[in-house]
């Protein structure tokens, strides 16, 4: 079972689907998902998010109905591409953009950490 760690504590998969409530809504839940891997199979979406196959389906429709993601057939698959340019619907949020709210979620790159290295103390010259 994944879980997920802040600041409250952790959280797994099963406490979200016996009651227990995040800050985003399974439609950015799938969102990021897309956004992580454009070819990925509803399957492995679902199984992610924690709601069924046929629940990711209606909120991808959701989706493309209100312009966010386009969907292409690429063989047996779907490739989705986000429009990250869109506002969010709700008037409260709605000066942000769905890239912004993908930014704020999306995990740091698989870049290479750099650590900052500290210039050593100098030491200090006897004052004449």
């Amino acid at each position: 079972m994944k879980s997920v760690k802040g600041e409250g504590g952790t959280l797994s998969k099963r406490d979200v689907a016996s009651g227990g409530w995040t800050f985003l809504t399974n439609h950015a839940h799938v969102l990021v998902c897309l956004v992580r891997s454009p070819d990925v199979v509803l399957r492995e979406v679902a199984a992610e998010v924690g709601i069924t196959e046929r629940a990711v389906h209606n909120i991808i429709s959701d989706l493309e109905a209100a312009g966010v993601l386009t969907r292409e057939r690429d063989g047996r698959r779907n490739h989705y591409e986000i429009r990250r340019e869109k506002p969010l619907r709700h008037p409260i949020e709605s000066h942000r953009s769905v890239g912004q709210l993908i930014d704020m979620v999306e995990r740091p790159s698989d870049a290479p950490k750099t650590r900052r290295v500290r210039s050593p103390a100098r030491k200090q010259r006897p004052q004449r």
